[in-house]
């Protein structure tokens, strides 16, 4: 509203004076439109540069938005391809298998095969309990067999070598086995075993082993035994005696006397029987010939011959009174030891063993009659132990 205008509620009854319109100046207008247009324009410019920075965003966001979904797609199509593969090798083992489906039979033919089976476990589990049964018999009858075996073993170490220890080693043996059975049937056979080994722990049993090494000292000492020359005691016995008669002065048959006693030698009471000397040769016979007899000698104590080691001893000493001086102290020496050794005792009673035997027989016939009327076989090759102790013996 420019300041001319006339105000409403002016009375209309005073005189209008007219004033001259003075008009605004025109570079005032002309300076505020131009700010309004600068601030128009700047208004503009920065609505277009926002436009154009979200512009820009959205395009920048636009283009990370499809590179995302291009990469998710890359990954969905990768998946796809995953599955697909996968889908395609289950299908392959879906064929596979629905191939051995098809080659499986039929459930009738499944049914039957279960029932047979079945039976053949049925069949198998009787077999096995009834070939245990068979087994378990057949290694009793082993082991009783081998009882009587080791008896007879016995039996035969007592009457060829009267080897006590050895005997007694066997049948405590055979009682282990039979013992193992735990059988009251095997009560007589037990007792029979106990009383034989009652008697061969009583028995006297010599020491055979240190008689004949003993023995084989003695002939050692022998090879290294010579024979003596003969030294006549007294310094020229009768001769020398008459030569020096007490009585003064000797007289010159005295002298002659004692002179003719270092020649020529009397002795009127000669009791001791002076051997020659043995060549070398004959020394050499005398001693092989001693020493065969203390081989024979070794040779009957060892094996339990009492007559052949009394004869060899009683050999070995005569040969040794003959061809060897009795008062040499290797001689003298060797003669007590021949002397001690063949009056030790080399002999031995053995006890009997047949009674343990039989009992051990006796015991084995029922064990087979009771398996032959329980219907069980017997184990074929069951008395081939004992068969083979007959033959050893």
């Amino acid at each position: 509203m420019s300041e001319a205008s006339t105000p409403k509620d002016q009375s209309p009854e005073l005189p209008v004076i007219e004033q001259p319109v003075i008009p605004e100046p025109v570079a005032a207008k002309q300076t505020g439109s131009g700010k309004g247009l600068a601030a128009l324009a700047l208004l503009i410019a920065l609505g277009g540069a926002a436009a154009g920075g979200w512009s820009a965003w959205q395009l920048y966001e636009k283009k990370t938005a499809e590179q995302t979904q291009a990469s998710q797609l890359d990954t969905v199509q990768a998946q796809f391809a995953g599955l697909t593969q996968g889908l395609l090798a289950e299908q392959k083992r879906g064929e596979a298998l629905q191939q051995r489906l098809d080659q499986l039979p039929a459930s009738e033919e499944l049914e039957t095969q279960r029932r047979l089976v079945s039976r053949l476990q049925g069949d198998q589990q009787l077999l096995n309990e009834r070939l245990e049964t068979v087994l378990g018999a057949s290694r009793q009858e082993w082991r009783i067999a081998e009882a009587e075996h080791l008896l007879r073993l016995a039996s035969l170490r007592l009457s060829a070598l009267q080897d006590i220890p050895s005997a007694t080693a066997l049948v405590k043996a055979a009682d282990d086995i039979i013992n193992e059975q735990d059988d009251p049937a095997a009560y007589a056979a037990r007792e029979q075993l106990a009383k034989s080994l009652v008697a061969l722990r009583s028995t006297h049993n010599p020491d055979r082993l240190g008689l004949f090494l003993q023995i084989g000292a003695v002939r050692e000492q022998a090879a290294q035994l010579n024979a003596l020359a003969p030294v006549f005691d007294g310094e020229g016995g009768v001769l020398r005696e008459w030569a020096q008669e007490p009585g003064g002065e000797q007289q010159w048959w005295q002298r002659a006397l004692e002179t003719l006693s270092e020649y020529f030698r009397l002795d009127f009471d000669a009791d001791r029987n002076i051997k020659p000397m043995l060549a070398g040769q004959e020394l050499g016979q005398v001693r092989l010939a001693l020493n065969l007899a203390l081989e024979q000698a070794q040779w009957g104590a060892l094996h339990g011959q009492t007559g052949v080691y009394r004869q060899a001893m009683e050999q070995a000493r005569d040969t040794l009174d003959t061809y060897f001086d009795a008062d040499h102290p290797n001689s003298r020496t060797l003669r007590t030891q021949i002397v001690e050794l063949e009056q030790r005792p080399i002999d031995v009673t053995p006890p009997d063993l047949s009674p343990a035997l039989n009992a051990v027989q006796a015991y084995i016939e029922a064990k087979l009659t009771a398996r032959a009327q329980q219907g069980i076989p017997a184990a074929k090759g069951a008395e081939q132990p004992a068969a083979a102790g007959e033959v050893q013996e």
